[in-house]
């Protein structure tokens, strides 16, 4: 059962205090059904990022309440950090992780900013895919100024506020708003000590690239926010002792221990790179939506190369891992492994289930979590910590509903043999579908991928793909069917003394019997699907293996006809007659064809003895 899982990531100009940070995330986990994952605390920065998800309602609610109170504790006018910043949230992201579209998620993020701006008065700028103004996508350019240029800033017509009054709110500053692709925290472990080697690599693999050329005119170093020249040849930190040689050393030291993107930091202070160390070539790097760079781990007693993939759609982990591999193999040096900070999604872990799976020549079509083992050992993610794929990975097939269906199976013998009407017939239909869904699956991939199977792997494959996929929709009908005839059931217990409430107990009862209808129905219907994979199974699959398939054909008719028996009871008392007569003749319609179906699948497995 797919659910909609959004994360939210505020940062909140507040990293010393520790009873104020409790409050705000006090405030987040007020809200119901919200998980707060990590709350990370700066003192230097004076800076507070917290991470949290939730369904779309509750992180709505949550991020809301966490503004306020931001808001409601943080003074802007006394705030100093060395992080830029221009209010009490300085930004909120939402970043869509599982059973959201980015459209959804775009709206979701501009019912904050609205709330934000109309009820805390505070202004709010959106950002990334969220912007209504293009030159607002970049967080540096909207930030330009910081909370010190926020008073001036709100009198250009050309700085209005997306939500809320274009005037200067001097306690809680402004907010910006927006909706953001995931990031992923991707480290890869390196056989060395030496952090030249991983920069080496980390520079080749990033979007950004290396300079290829570079010259000397004006050497600079920072501090916060502040650009400076400084000695011939030299490129130090000016917010600690660290000295670099190259523009790359002191811009990966800066991103490591303090925070900064440089390049970022020196556009939103209008300076130009090449207008402070002399004009530059840049090379370019090998993947898009890729940051990296090395540096030293003495917990690991080894080098890394740190990565933030900022958009996992367009470069993926097992992407950027083997061209690593490569690129270390060149350099004498071997990958160990990898590192995942933090979560990551449920698709990206998925698809480098996959890849690995492809390139080892086996099928796709197998259970969700065997897939996502193999990712785990393919890219090496135990190498240096442990990984619980049930904790770590965001937006699981959720099964927490399903008591029946994680039952064992004794104990949902036991469960159907007793008086109550509940779990019944949809119930065990559904669970017959799944069975006969599994076992063509199994023939499907017990016979691709093998010697002189190639011309018929790519059939066999998209057929033990879609079999899981079936597999699983009916695992969750089997829950599905009991719910929709216990809502029915409360429905029948509803009060109807008066006219009113016997009216409210009427619709009630119909909306559940069209659901009691429903769902057995798209059982019937996936049945059906399972007994046209059952067929390609006998009909492609090893012979030895076809009573298998075969087994899975009547399971699956068994389950197309205790669906329909059910959508059949149930239209009884629907007072609808066009759902009634349209349901009525779709059922025996699918079942005509699936007897014709199941006839032509038993002659092909008779005709093998």
């Amino acid at each position: 059962m797919e659910q909609a899982i959004i994360e939210c990531v505020p940062n909140f100009s507040e990293g010393r205090d520790s009873k104020i940070i409790k409050q705000i995330t006090d405030a987040i986990e007020s809200v119901d059904g919200i998980r707060l994952l990590d709350v990370d605390p700066g003192a230097d920065m004076n800076r507070t990022v917290v991470t949290f998800i939730g369904d779309p309602l509750g992180i709505q609610e949550a991020a809301f309440r966490a503004i306020a109170k931001a808001a409601e504790l943080i003074d802007m006018h006394k705030h100093t950090g060395s992080h830029p910043r221009m209010g009490a949230t300085d930004v909120c992201p939402f970043i869509p992780v599982n059973g959201i579209g980015e459209e959804d998620c775009i709206q979701l993020s501009k019912n904050v900013a609205k709330r934000v701006g109309e009820e805390l008065n505070i202004p709010v700028y959106l950002y990334e895919k969220a912007a209504q103004i293009p030159e607002r996508q970049n967080l540096a350019v909207i930030r330009r100024g910081e909370y010190e240029g926020l008073e001036e800033k709100l009198k250009n017509p050309q700085w209005q506020p997306d939500f809320g009054p274009a005037k200067f709110n001097a306690r809680a500053g402004a907010t910006v708003i927006g909706v953001r692709e995931f990031l992923i925290a991707y480290n890869i472990n390196l056989n060395t000590r030496e952090v030249k080697y991983a920069t080496d690599i980390a520079f080749e693999l990033r979007e950004k690239g290396r300079s290829a050329r570079r010259g000397n005119s004006k050497p600079f170093y920072f501090k916060g926010t502040e650009i400076l020249k400084y000695k011939e040849g030299c490129y130090p930190c000016g917010s600690c002792d660290f000295n670099g040689s190259t523009y790359e050393e002191i811009s990966s030291h800066c991103q490591k221990e303090h925070g900064y993107d440089l390049d970022e930091l020196l556009r939103a202070n209008d300076i130009s790179p090449d207008n402070l160390i002399g004009k530059s070539v840049k090379k370019p790097g090998i993947f898009e939506h890729c940051k990296a760079i090395g540096w030293m781990v003495p917990k690991y007693d080894r080098a890394q190369i740190s990565i933030n993939l900022t958009d996992y759609h367009v470069t993926s982990m097992h992407q950027v891992l083997e061209k690593t591999r490569k690129l270390a193999e060149e350099r004498g040096l071997v990958v160990t492994g990898s590192e995942i900070v933090g979560m990551v999604p449920f698709q990206a872990l998925l698809e480098s289930g996959k890849y690995y799976l492809k390139a080892q020549q086996r099928s796709t079509g197998i259970p969700v979590m065997d897939i996502l083992k193999t990712a785990l050992q393919s890219l090496g993610l135990e190498d240096v910590g442990g990984f619980n794929i049930n904790e770590r990975v965001l937006g699981l097939p959720d099964y927490a509903d399903a008591t029946l269906a994680q039952m064992k199976v004794t104990d949902f013998v036991d469960e159907v043999s007793r008086e109550s009407p509940t779990p019944g017939g949809g119930s065990i239909a559904a669970l017959a579908g799944a069975l006969g869904a599994a076992l063509s699956s199994m023939v499907c991939n017990l016979t691709a991928n093998t010697r002189g199977s190639e011309n018929i792997d790519e059939i066999l494959n998209a057929a033990a793909v879609e079999a899981q996929k079936i597999k699983q929709e009916m695992v969750s009908a089997i829950d599905a069917d009991t719910r929709a005839f216990n809502a029915y059931m409360e429905a029948r217990r509803l009060p109807s003394g008066t006219e009113e409430e016997k009216k409210i107990k009427f619709e009630a009862e119909q909306n559940g019997l069209k659901q009691a209808v429903e769902v057995p129905m798209n059982t019937a219907v996936n049945s059906y699907k399972a007994l046209e994979l059952a067929e390609i199974a006998v009909k492609y699959g090893n012979p030895n293996s076809v009573t298998d398939a075969g087994v899975g054909a009547q399971m699956a008719f068994s389950a197309l006809t205790g669906g329909i028996y059910n959508v059949l009871i149930n239209l009884k008392e629907i007072k609808d007659e066009s759902y009634k007569n349209k349901m009525h003749s779709d059922c025996m319609e699918l079942k005509q064809k699936a007897r014709q179906k199941l006839e032509k699948i038993s002659e092909m497995i008779e005709n093998n003895f």
